[in-house]
């Protein structure tokens, strides 16, 4: 089995921060009487954009690239895991096991769309970023 690579790494965290503003954010406007849809619509999208920037900046280091290309790639390949990869798993999953406790098929869904991500981010959005540096061994001072 290959080992998880710091890029996988740091892919997982911004996940979880995203994750965590677009869940926080829609419960915060809920709370405050913000209709669910549009609740919905500010925080899916303040995560959209946090996903955006920590990924290009921080997770494939991709600052070189043409910024708007990446976006809208971003934008294409992360809609389309959202609303077609999502929904055909989903679909798959509960024709396969009828009857299948609700959040299953979601959580398959969420699995394969992270893998889709990753990929496509990595092999289209983001693919002018610099690669991972290779570990440099510094010699120790002389015994």
């Amino acid at each position: 089995m290959k080992p998880i690579s710091a890029t996988q790494v740091r892919f997982g965290v911004v996940g979880v921060l995203n994750t965590a503003v677009d869940a926080l954010g829609y419960a915060l406007l809920a709370t405050l009487g913000v209709p669910m849809f549009v609740a919905n619509f500010i925080s899916t999208t303040a995560g959209m954009l946090l996903s955006f920037t920590l990924n290009r900046n921080f997770t494939f280091r991709a600052k070189d690239g043409d910024i708007r290309r990446q976006a809208v790639l971003f934008f294409a390949v992360t809609a389309f895991g959202l609303w077609v990869v999502h929904a055909a798993v989903i679909f798959a999953v509960t024709k396969l096991f009828p009857g299948i406790n609700v959040l299953i098929p979601k959580l398959g869904a969420i699995a394969v769309g992270m893998v889709w991500n990753y990929v496509l981010y990595k092999k289209v959005v983001f693919r002018h970023g610099a690669t991972e540096p290779a570990a440099v061994v510094q010699p120790g001072p002389p015994a």
